[in-house]
């Protein structure tokens, strides 16, 4: 039996993501989960906000998943998927893909996660733009309060600063424009909309570094970890002009947004727009075992495979293609086209954003947004001037701890409360959620002021 007890060994022995021993005055140990409930070691029930990390699309506890795993292990755990020999679930859900993503991707590789599709991402850029003898293209543009994930490409191509000072200095090559944020994005282009504003900044990075040096653009659809940045509806037909125009890849970072989360399989679908390269994890088999993978439109295929053998796509992992993790994504993808999983969370993104804004009257809440079942509140110590509060003030630790307090599981990044739960998550938790939040920020802003009030020593 797991207990708190068991904390110092967990200290001894274990690093954690984003370690430091002070996280170990709160830490909880996760036990057991059911649909969108999780359970810790002392036995009490939180509603799970954020689906583990925004990946248990299906829910906790789905013996179906760990059924496919124990099947394809006693069939066939592991081989290699290196060129010259494949797997029967690799080749399957490949197939299943093509059918589910952008009509002009069909082809597809897989990793072990987000942060190995963001490396194959670049790494496919810079190739077909050396295969087509324009070897100069190389930058990535990404964006402010972007996350793609943290081994070094990726960690340069995220645009969220406090993870890098401490592994500078960051791969060369990439650089960040404005998000399109509908709550603080300036726009002073006088006649264009916020949306195309924003996009056009794309434009002027571009022209700045030099199009023959810019391979390509990368964009989360609704940006997750920045604090659900969702843009506005003309934003990406415009960076997909943009793109057009200067001969620069559009990469979509499907990571988040991809298999039901945002109410469509994909997160680009909403605007209408294709990427030339996508990237997707986390949702794909919902968290269950480790995969991830690119997309590649029939374009970038036929320049990868029209090469010189020597000259070939030398990218590589040892666990791409693995059979058991296929196994369990296309187990996943049955569960979410056979509850019809991302009609579900349209519609129950639906509900959280309408309850969500039912909150914009509490003190502190200045902005509400979202799309499908991903959603922010985010938290402001003055509303007329969209100020945050100072950070000594500690809100996003206090709004974290109050939001346990009510049992409501979440993150809460630059003070936006993150939500996106599992997408089996009832109407009653979905209300539920909503009320938690609502308390969580009425409690933390009145103790904040509170404190701001009260006479010094």
């Amino acid at each position: 039996m797991i207990t708190h007890a068991d904390i110092p060994t967990d200290q001894a022995h274990l690093m954690h993501p984003l370690h430091h021993p002070s996280a170990y005055a709160a830490t909880r140990i996760w036990v057991s989960g059911q649909g969108s409930i999780i359970k810790d070691s002392t036995g009490r029930e939180y509603i799970d906000g954020l689906a583990g990390l925004w990946n248990v699309n299906v829910g906790h506890g789905r013996a179906e998943l760990g059924e496919a795993a124990s099947r394809q292990m006693a069939r066939l755990a592991f081989h290699s998927a290196y060129a010259g020999g494949t797997n029967e679930p690799a080749i399957a859900l490949a197939q299943r893909l093509s059918a589910l993503a952008y009509p002009s991707i069909n082809t597809f590789f897989f990793t072990s996660g987000g942060a190995e599709s963001s490396e194959s991402s670049f790494k496919t850029a810079r190739f077909y733009w050396k295969a087509l003898d324009r070897p100069g293209k190389i930058k990535v543009i990404s964006r402010h309060r972007a996350y793609h994930g943290l081994t070094l490409a990726a960690m340069s191509a995220t645009g969220l600063p406090a993870f890098w000072p401490m592994f500078e200095p960051r791969t060369p090559g990439f650089l960040h424009i404005e998000a399109p944020d509908p709550y603080r994005f300036v726009n002073d282009t006088a006649g264009v909309s916020l949306g195309v504003a924003a996009a056009n900044k794309l434009e002027e990075a571009i022209l700045r570094e030099g199009p023959d040096t810019v391979a390509a653009f990368i964009a989360e659809p609704v940006q997750g970890a920045g604090g659900v940045i969702v843009p506005p509806p003309d934003y990406f037909a415009r960076i997909r002009e943009i793109c057009n125009q200067y001969d620069v890849l559009l990469i979509a970072d499907d990571v988040i947004t991809g298999f039901g989360r945002t109410g469509r399989w994909f997160g680009l679908d909403h605007y209408g727009v294709e990427p030339d390269i996508m990237q997707f994890a986390k949702g794909i088999t919902s968290g269950y075992v480790p995969l991830g993978g690119i997309g590649v439109s029939d374009g970038i295929r036929d320049v990868i495979n029209g090469v010189p053998a020597p000259k070939r796509w030398m990218h590589a992992y040892t666990y791409s293609g693995h059979p058991t993790c296929c196994a369990v994504a296309l187990a996943n993808i049955d569960i979410i086209e056979r509850e019809h999983l991302v009609e579900r969370a349209a519609a129950g993104g639906a509900r959280l954003l309408d309850k969500l804004r039912g909150l914009l009257d509490v003190d502190g809440v200045g902005h509400v947004r979202g799309l499908g079942l991903m959603a922010a509140v985010e938290v402001v110590a003055d509303k007329a001037t969209k100020q945050l509060f100072p950070p000594q003030a500690g809100i996003t630790t206090k709004l974290t701890d109050a939001m346990l307090e009510r049992g409501l599981y979440s993150r809460v990044v630059m003070d936006c409360i993150c939500i996106a739960p599992p997408l089996v998550t009832t109407d009653a938790q979905i209300d539920r959620i909503a009320d938690i939040v609502g308390d969580a920020v009425t409690a933390v802003v009145r103790g904040a002021r509170q404190a701001v009030a009260a006479p010094a020593d």
